[in-house]
């Protein structure tokens, strides 16, 4: 286990993008099974082609994206630690999670063939309580992980709680894909009946 920890410490330091985009794959992968099978107890039923997405979107979205975003911050320099550390903070949770959690359930949407109107329409009903929610968990993990992780460390510890967070987020996903699919029903079946009734 150690050797494993120091080869992942040297590759995220020689490789960032290629190992921190591997990480968010896994963990968001890992965050989809620990809903599937801890939240919604689907057993056998389990859906590995939302798995894939998920894994898909951790890997080719989000890791890329923070991987750079982390390198920018790091780039900015500050007067004094505490000003870096509340700039930090709040230029990572006021610019870029409200535009990371549009993005997620705008993926997702599309990803699983409900288009640009299925993507509004699940981020409208989804999006402001999950970034509630994300401040809740993420100024806190934020404050400490700019004032004592090391820079090459930071996107392990956030993958680390978004292992808990992709859990959080796989489960409102589905849960609005299926808001969705019963309102999109709802709607043909209405449409179907109002025009048996013209007839």
């Amino acid at each position: 286990m150690a050797s494993f920890l120091k080869l992942y410490n040297a590759a995220l330091i020689r490789r960032p993008m290629l190992a921190q985009s591997a990480t968010a794959a896994v963990l968001f992968g890992a965050g989809d099974i620990i809903a599937q099978q801890a939240i919604e107890q689907r057993g056998k039923n389990h859906d590995f082609l939302r798995t894939a997405r998920l894994t898909f979107y951790g890997g080719a979205v989000f890791g890329p994206a923070l991987t750079k975003w982390y390198q920018l911050l790091n780039r900015i320099k500050f007067s004094s630690p505490t000003k870096a550390v509340v700039y930090r903070v709040w230029l990572d949770q006021a610019i870029l999670t409200p535009v990371a959690v549009g993005v997620f359930f705008g993926t997702m949407s599309i990803l699983e063939g409900q288009g640009v109107s299925g993507a509004v329409e699940r981020t409208r009903t989804a999006y402001e309580p999950t970034l509630i929610r994300n401040w809740m968990v993420f100024i806190p993990t934020q404050i400490i992980n700019f004032s004592i992780v090391p820079h090459h460390l930071r996107f392990v510890v956030v993958s680390v709680v978004s292992l808990f967070w992709n859990t959080y987020l796989s489960a409102v996903n589905a849960r609005s894909q299926r808001q969705l699919e019963f309102v999109t029903s709802e709607k043909s079946e209405n449409k179907a009946n109002s025009s048996g009734g013209v007839d």
